[in-house]
């Protein structure tokens, strides 16, 4: 496109005009306008929620950041009507402030070459000014310090509003400091917000003399950082959160975690890492100011897709619907395949479907969870350009209404009434993004009565989650055990256990060898766990490990004489299982917890219990596929890693191991998650000594770099063995706080582990 061409584009509905867009704003990263553009319409869902209803001043650049600058408040006469806006009365003059609500806003202040987007702390109540809804500190190095002196104050003034009861979130600013954001929870009209702000600063100042002022005078400041508490004035703005700045680098006023600051390189980023970072750990501001309601449900559609370059529709709000039409799209992008979208609350939940709906019975056909699409999506078709997200063309292959029969998270039965499509279909997760899509029988046919005994079943897992909001008439409520999860088969009077990793237990827990003449008279498939208990009837996996006596709990029952258990919903199974044994002497089925959620939760805390597992009462099994209608929540955190290597000890550990290097695999690699050097016995030692030597390398299997501390001295080797260990939180980081030793997970591969954060 030539620099001096104009294009005319439609965002959120409304048409803009954009010129110049090769024009270059940034000489020194030939940073364009279309990259600046781009980023505030990919931005938009993380940046409105800061800026919402709030005056907009504008810093424009638009000859580049080489130039001169210069502010603006006021709306010119040739702003675009639709462009929202409100008056504010000055000492001399009203002024037409814009209102940047939209994704569409954004983009037009790109168009504007308006780098800088500046706020005040408070918002319009109607045509009104509000009260302030937070507090901003400005901390900004004099000469002779930085952002590591900037880090220091920042964690003392938030240490000083924690005692008001206030929480503080960090925002390197893009310039040379940082800022400190409070949300309040409380209405501070007038100069309130700037009279708190001021007995902060001038209180941490009498706290920290050698490091802070308060005093805006700049013949003060060499060796100190400057409080300024001065942007809280009403009539003062500051830099938005997420904004650009005019500065050589396109550097951004990026939120940024506490643990950050503790790096001592910590330094400003620039617009293409904090979309990164945005796009892989959402919003680190959430909590300052309320979502965009607006348009959180199509934040994914909107981040991959330019509305200068593509034609497909940008609304920027959810709109209702008639709520059952769906639509089939022919989408001949890089590999033809087929979208299948349903109207659901709004917007259109959407599957990729590579070789379209199935047209039998007897087959299954992958189908691939994509971002909710607007309902405007539903008469859509055209040319997505080469090299843009779903690059190529798109028609309407069928549309019609569908009704519902179940909608889960991870299961969906609709039947579908179009042109070309008739028909009841499932919809079923299996991992991921990953569902299979299946045309179903009219009419329930049952489970067979004579199905074979079922060999090598994988066990259904657990997503780790929380039990805010679980219904007890929807869920029922298990304890969660310290052990060993196996799948236990007993036909024709023989035991066979199987691990999750599919490994063949028996031999190595010949103390259960009872279940089979127990279970003679049966041919039964269980799901349970081999646990080891201590003195105090507790499970302890390091007990088991021990070679103490083992226990099977049984919490499942997926086959017996017969008939197949699989697709039964839970509270079928469970009388089932509690049918069998009430019949059988010994075979232990641990009770359910009732009362709500919160009480089951407390009494397995009680209990000693490792925790609870929610499922639901309507779930059938899904052998082998973790999803969201079983849910374990831990009283403790532990996490299973892949040991990449290890370090010498010191003192006593000296001519041996001191801690190990953990992993998550990542990128056909390990992602470093940190080092465990604390919950060892001497034997553990010694046997990861000898387990670890013959598995020696001379290449990190890391992806990442490992801090000069830990990679001092490592030994690196194959990544082949997972271990567990116990800790306190994640870090900001990615790192584990405070990890402990728990042992080998022998019946883990390195594949079945996962970040459980």
């Amino acid at each position: 496109m030539a620099s001096t061409g104009t294009r005319q584009v439609t965002v959120d509905g409304h048409r803009l005009s954009l010129t110049n867009l090769d024009k270059v704003l940034y000489p020194e990263s030939g940073t364009t306008k279309r990259e600046v553009i781009e980023y505030y319409t990919h931005i938009a869902p993380a940046m409105i929620p800061h800026i919402l209803d709030r005056a907009a001043t504008r810093k424009r650049w638009p000859n580049g950041v080489e130039s001169d600058p210069f502010f603006e408040k006021n709306l010119a006469a040739s702003a675009p009507a639709w462009l929202e806006r409100r008056a504010l009365e000055h000492s001399d003059r009203s002024v037409h402030y814009p209102i940047l609500n939209s994704v569409a806003a954004l983009a037009w202040a790109g168009q504007q070459a308006a780098l800088e987007i500046h706020v005040p702390q408070w918002r319009f109540d109607g045509s009104r000014r509000g009260p302030a809804t937070r507090i901003v500190f400005d901390l900004d190095p004099g000469p002779g310090v930085g952002l590591p002196e900037c880090a220091e104050v920042a964690r003392a003034v938030r240490d000083l509003v924690a005692e008001l009861g206030w929480t503080a979130f960090p925002v390197t600013s893009g310039s040379k400091g940082i800022h400190l954001y409070v949300p309040l929870d409380r209405k501070l009209e007038g100069s309130g917000a700037s009279t708190v702000a001021k007995q902060v600063a001038t209180g941490l100042e009498k706290l920290m003399p050698d490091l802070v002022t308060a005093t805006m005078a700049k013949a003060v400041r060499a060796g100190k950082v400057f409080v300024d508490w001065s942007q809280n004035n009403p009539s003062k703005t500051t830099i938005a959160p997420y904004s650009l700045r005019g500065r050589p680098q396109p550097l951004v006023a990026a939120p940024r975690s506490w643990d950050e600051l503790d790096d001592p390189e910590l330094r400003q980023l620039s617009f293409t890492e904090v979309l990164e970072r945005w796009e892989t750990d959402g919003d680190l501001l959430a909590d300052l100011d309320p979502p965009w309601e607006n348009d959180a449900t199509l934040a994914d559609y909107r981040r991959k897709r330019d509305p200068s370059r593509t034609p497909e529709p940008m609304p920027d709000k959810v709109k209702p619907g008639a709520g059952n039409s769906f639509v089939i799209q022919e989408h001949h992008a890089r590999r033809l395949h087929y979208d299948l979208r349903l109207e659901r609350e709004g917007v259109l939940v959407s599957w990729a479907v590579p070789k379209n709906v199935p047209t039998s019975t007897g087959e299954n056909r992958l189908a691939v969870h994509t971002e909710d699409h607007p309902l405007e999506y539903l008469t859509f078709s055209g040319t997505i350009p080469k090299g843009e997200y779903g690059g190529g063309t798109m028609t309407i292959w069928d549309t019609g209404t569908y009704d519902v029969e179940k909608w889960r998270d991870d299961e969906v039965i609709v039947q579908l009434h179009g042109e070309q499509v008739e028909g009841r279909f499932a919809l079923i997760r299996t991992k991921g993004d990953q569902w299979l899509m299946h045309l179903m029988k009219d009419q329930s046919t049952g489970e067979s009565t004579s199905a074979e005994l079922p060999r090598d079943l994988s066990p259904m897992l657990a997503t780790p989650g929380t039990l805010d909001g679980l219904d007890p008439d929807e869920w029922a409520f298990e304890g969660k055990w310290d052990g060993i999860r196996v799948i236990a088969e007993i036909g024709g009077g023989e035991l066979r256990l199987r691990s999750r990793a599919g490994n063949d237990k028996t031999r190595d827990y010949l103390g259960l060898g009872w279940l089979a003449d127990a279970l003679a008279d049966h041919d039964v498939v269980l799901d349970g766990e081999v646990v080891a208990f201590d003195r105090h009837g507790i499970t302890s996996f390091g007990l088991l490990q021990q070679g103490n006596d083992p226990h099977f709990l049984a919490f499942d029952v997926l086959y017996l004489d017969g008939v197949s258990l699989l697709r039964k919903k839970y509270t079928d199974r469970r009388r089932v299982l509690e049918a069998l044994a009430a019949k059988v002497d010994d075979l232990v089925v641990p009770p359910q917890l009732h009362g709500t959620a919160e009480e089951a939760l407390e009494e397995s805390g009680r209990r000693g219990w490792e925790g609870v597992v929610a499922k639901r009462r309507e779930s059938v099994y899904l052998p082998g596929k973790r999803g969201s209608s079983w849910i374990k929540v831990k009283n403790w955190r532990t996490q299973e890693a892949v040991i990449g290597g290890w370090r010498r000890g010191q003192g006593g550990r000296s001519r041996g191991i001191g801690s190990i290097l953990l992993g998550i695999p990542q990128d056909g690699g390990l992602r470093y998650v940190g080092r465990v050097g604390t919950g060892f016995t001497q034997r553990d030692l010694e046997e990861l000594a000898s387990t670890l030597g013959p598995l020696e390398t001379e290449t990190s299997p890391f992806v990442d770099d490992l801090p000069t501390a830990d990679r001092k001295g490592a030994v690196w080797v194959e990544p082949t063995l997972v271990g567990e260990v116990r800790f306190m939180e994640w870090t900001g980081a990615g790192r584990l706080r405070h990890p402990s030793w728990r042992g080998l997970r022998e019946d883990k591969r390195p594949a079945d582990v996962v970040d459980e954060s």
